[in-house]
């Protein structure tokens, strides 16, 4: 994808409604064009060697191949090839195997026009995108992980846990912060400068000072890093 072409989607799902509903959506910008719709997994497969496309946005559940079985084929394959998944499930089961398999973002079916299409611009470019409320899954169960404790509240903790809230000074200025804490709650670049009355552009520029100084590749990860810091209340 040269910086000014047209971004080229691949629509894969079972539902013809729910195809023709996202052709309409993406019709309405300028800066994308859909390729081909796939009816199921090896389908999609099929189309993404014939087509090439920069993105595909993938159901879970469809036959032939599922939605996850198809992310894994297409990513061994045509590892530039980006996909995000779009699909009604919630829980963490499949959302980890979706990731495992490759996908590079995670949305759910109710997700709101806009948001899909900065999701799709954002995968386009490189980065992961995953919805708000999955975020919140992900990282709570990121934390039960890590800490693998029943009891971790104790005085001595919370102790630590001031110490760490100070120490994002070091490498992060206040608006940075701001920034940061907005994306935990899972605001889109949009949103967040919305919120913060700075233009998108803005918001974009410090996003990626934020990853550069966390030494992260995308949002998500910087959100974890600053949980394990205890810069962000989850």
């Amino acid at each position: 994808m040269t910086p000014h072409s047209p971004i080229k989607i691949v629509l894969a799902d079972d539902h013809a409604l729910f195809r023709q509903g996202l052709r309409r959506i993406f019709e309405l910008e300028d800066d994308f064009t859909i390729l081909g719709e796939a009816v199921d997994g090896q389908q999609a497969v099929t189309l993404s060697a014939n087509l090439q496309p920069d993105v595909i946005l993938m159901d879970i559940n469809m036959p032939q191949k599922s939605g996850v079985e198809a992310t894994k084929l297409i990513k061994q394959a045509y590892p530039a090839v980006k996909i995000l998944i779009l699909s009604i499930h919630d829980d963490e089961a499949y959302i980890f195997e979706s990731i495992r398999a490759g996908a590079n973002g995670y949305l759910l079916k109710d997700v709101e026009s806009e948001v899909l299409v900065e999701a799709v611009r954002q995968v386009a470019n490189g980065t992961a995108f995953i919805h708000p409320q999955i975020t919140t899954k992900l990282l709570n169960e990121f934390k039960r992980l890590s800490y693998n404790a029943t009891d971790h509240a104790s005085a001595h903790e919370e102790a630590a846990a001031a110490v760490e809230q100070e120490t994002w000074r070091e490498l992060l200025t206040i608006r940075e912060m701001e920034i940061l804490r907005l994306m935990a709650e899972g605001k889109s670049n949009r949103m967040i400068g919305e919120a913060l009355f700075i233009s998108e552009k803005t918001v974009k520029n410090h996003v990626s000072s934020i990853l550069g100084k966390l030494n992260v590749d995308d949002r998500t990860q910087a959100v974890i890093a600053a949980a394990r810091n205890g810069w962000v209340r989850l």
